[in-house]
């Protein structure tokens, strides 16, 4: 799971940071910094839900923010899978919306 978040998180701050005549971000970066799998692994152990959704909660916002909003297309769907993601309320029930949240930042790349 924790590569999951760390990959959702990464995605979000591709979307949000990284521009074409740029370098690529990559998870070593220090803007990955609050956001790497060393991080999640912790929160993971301790099984604390909230903190998970609070830091995939920031990223995605980024993403939202980079698309357009919420009033977009490629927005709305964001939206609601991260919604799915946040009614979440215990560590098994964040898998399947975290790959779903996951395979959708892929896709917009």
């Amino acid at each position: 799971m924790e590569l999951q978040l760390e990959t959702v998180a990464l995605f979000s701050l591709k979307l949000a940071y990284e521009t074409e005549d740029s370098s690529p971000i990559l998870r070593d970066d220090l803007l990955m910094g609050d956001y790497q799998r060393d991080v999640f692994e912790l929160l993971v152990r301790r099984r604390d839900v909230e903190t998970i959704k609070v830091k995939v909660g920031e990223c995605v916002g980024l993403a939202l923010e980079a698309i357009g909003g919420g009033g977009t297309p490629l927005g709305r769907e964001l939206d609601r899978l991260s919604g799915d993601f946040s009614a979440a309320q215990t560590m098994e029930q964040l898998d399947t919306p975290l790959i779903a949240l996951k395979e959708y930042l892929k896709d917009i790349q």
